[in-house]
């Protein structure tokens, strides 16, 4: 957790699910999968989605993907995560665009999640042991091309403190 904070937990008796106040920590490498709407739910994997506050979330979506022109239209978006460290959550809220380009990544954008709702999906029958992993297939260009678009929205953070 950032700062040494644990995140709180709340129960709401209609859900079936506690809440959390913070957006737990996730290893880098993470994958998630990003839910928008047309009306009908679109979910797609999006790699390495960088935790940007305690409710705020940056990802890197290609400028041509089908995620970007919904959520363009309808802001309200999901991002599950389940990554190493039994990190089991949902991010819940309203994406933004922030860089309708991204440096030396001309063909994607930069989107923020200002998170309004954490769903806890932890359980205690089990924990995340690891997150979903993924291959480099092609010769590593594709990569170090992620490595780049990650190091720029962490950048991105490290200027806003």
């Amino acid at each position: 957790m950032a700062s040494g904070a644990s995140p709180v937990q709340r129960q709401d008796p209609l859900l079936d699910h506690p809440e959390l106040d913070v957006l737990p920590e996730w290893p880098l490498e993470t994958i998630g999968v990003l839910v928008t709407t047309d009306p009908a739910p679109h979910a797609i994997p999006v790699s390495w989605p960088v935790r940007a506050g305690d409710r705020q979330i940056l990802i890197s979506l290609k400028f041509d993907r089908g995620s970007l022109a919904r959520l363009q239209e309808r802001p309200e978006v999901a991002l599950l995560i389940l990554g190493a460290g039994n990190v089991a959550m949902c991010a819940r809220g309203t994406a933004h665009v922030v860089a309708e380009e991204m440096p030396d990544a001309t063909d994607y954008v930069a989107v923020r999640i200002d998170v309004e709702v954490i769903d806890d999906h932890r359980q205690s029958a089990f924990a995340v042991a690891q997150g979903i992993q993924r291959t480099v297939l092609d010769d590593e260009s594709e990569l170090r091309a992620l490595k780049g678009r990650v190091a720029t929205l962490q950048s991105w953070i490290d200027n806003q403190n």
